[in-house]
C-alpha cells in the first residue's frame, strides 16, 4: 500500500504525509486503547486531535513517538519505515515533544533550552545565539539565568516550548500544553505559540480537549473517541458537516435531531421530525433516517 496524499492547506494539489500510521493498534490489560487503520500528517500542517479524556488522544501521540512498547503496526517518516528504512533514534532525533507538566531539568533556563542542542554536539557559539532567539520568541529571555526549579506554571511551560523549537524539529508534538494553566496565562501563552508556528510553519500534532484551540490553531481536525478517529477535516468542515452524533455533541452543535427524508431537490432535502418538516441541505434518499445537527445562526424560519 502506497502512501496516500493529502491536499495541501497552503495551496492546491495533493502533497505526500511528512508522517504516516498504518494499522496502529495498542491493548491493555486485553481491551483496545487505540485502533487507527491509517493516519497522514503533511508537511507543514497543524494537525489537532480533539476529544474527550480517555479518548486516546495521548496515546497515539505516543505511539507516533514510539514511545510505547505495546504499540502494532507501522510509521513512516518522510517515506522510510521507521525501523527498517531510518532507524528509530535517528526519527527521535527529529521530532520533539511537550507535556501538560513542563518536565524541565533541575538546571537553569538557557540550560533547560540548550539541553537538545547540546545532546546534537551543536557549536556553543550557534547555541547561545538559538537559545537567547527563543528566550526572546516566548518571552522568558529574562530568566536566562534562573533556576528552573523557581518557576511558575506559565513560565515553565514557555521555556518547555522555547526548549521544543530551538531544535528545530521535524515535527512536533503537543499533549495538552495549555490545559493546566489559568486563562489569562493560557491567552499569552497561545498567541505566542501561534506566532511561533506561524514563524516556523513547523508540523505539528496537537493533542486538545478544547476545540477552540484546535480551531484556532488547526489547518485539520481529527476528532477522536474510544481510540478510533471518527472524523477527520478542515475546522469548518468538521464544524459544519459532522459525521455523526458524537462529534456534532463535541464540536458545539446542541440540536441534534432524528427524522426520515420526505423529499429530496437539487441539494436541499425535506425531513419529517416529530410531524414536523424541515428544510436542510444535503442528498440524501426519499426514505432515509437521518440525523440533523442544528445550529441557532444557520436556522432560517418561514411560514
Amino acid at each position: 500500500m502506497n502512501p496516500v496524499g493529502i491536499k495541501s492547506t497552503h495551496g492546491t494539489g495533493e502533497i505526500a504525509p511528512v508522517l504516516e500510521g498504518r494499522g496502529l493498534r495498542v491493548a491493555r490489560s486485553g481491551f483496545s486503547i487505540l485502533d487507527i487503520d491509517t493516519i497522514l500528517i503533511a508537511e507543514g500542517e497543524v494537525l489537532s486531535l480533539v476529544g474527550p479524556n480517555g479518548a486516546g488522544k495521548t496515546t497515539l501521540l505516543v505511539a507516533l513517538c514510539l514511545l510505547t512498547k505495546s504499540l502494532q503496526g507501522s510509521i513512516f517518516f518522510k517515506g522510510k519505515k521507521i525501523g527498517e528504512g531510518i532507524s528509530i533514534d535517528a526519527y527521535r532525533r527529529k521530532i520533539a515533544m511537550v507535556f501538560q507538566e513542563a518536565l524541565l531539568f533541575n538546571a537553569t533556563v538557557f540550560q533547560n533550552v540548550a539541553s537538545g542542542l547540546n545532546f546534537r554536539k551543536i557549536k556553543k557559539s550557534k547555541i547561545r545565539h538559538i537559545v537567547d532567539e527563543h528566550l526572546e520568541r516566548f518571552g522568558v529571555a529574562h530568566l536566562r539565568d534562573r533556576s528552573a526549579r523557581t518557576l511558575s506554571g506559565g513560565e515553565a511551560q514557555r521555556v518547555s516550548l522555547a526548549r521544543a523549537f530551538a531544535i528545530g524539529p521535524d515535527i512536533l508534538f503537543l499533549d495538552e500544553p495549555f490545559s493546566a494553566l489559568d486563562q489569562p496565562t493560557r491567552e499569552s501563552l497561545i498567541s505566542d505559540f501561534e506566532a511561533a508556528l506561524g514563524a516556523s510553519r513547523t508540523t505539528t500534532i496537537f493533542a486538545t480537549h478544547d476545540r477552540m484551540e484546535a480551531l484556532r490553531l488547526s489547518d485539520r481536525v481529527a476528532v477522536m473517541n474510544y481510540g478510533k478517529i471518527l472524523q477527520v477535516g478542515e475546522p469548518e468542515e468538521v464544524m459544519n458537516h459532522p459525521a455523526n452524533a458524537f462529534v456534532a455533541s463535541f464540536v458545539g452543535v446542541e440540536t441534534i435531531l432524528k427524522g426520515r427524508v420526505l423529499e429530496a431537490r437539487e441539494g436541499e432535502i425535506a425531513v419529517s421530525v416529530a410531524g414536523h418538516e424541515i428544510e436542510a441541505v444535503g442528498n440524501d434518499a426519499p426514505g432515509e433516517h437521518v440525523i440533523l445537527c442544528i445550529r441557532p445562526e444557520n436556522v432560517t424560519l418561514s411560514n
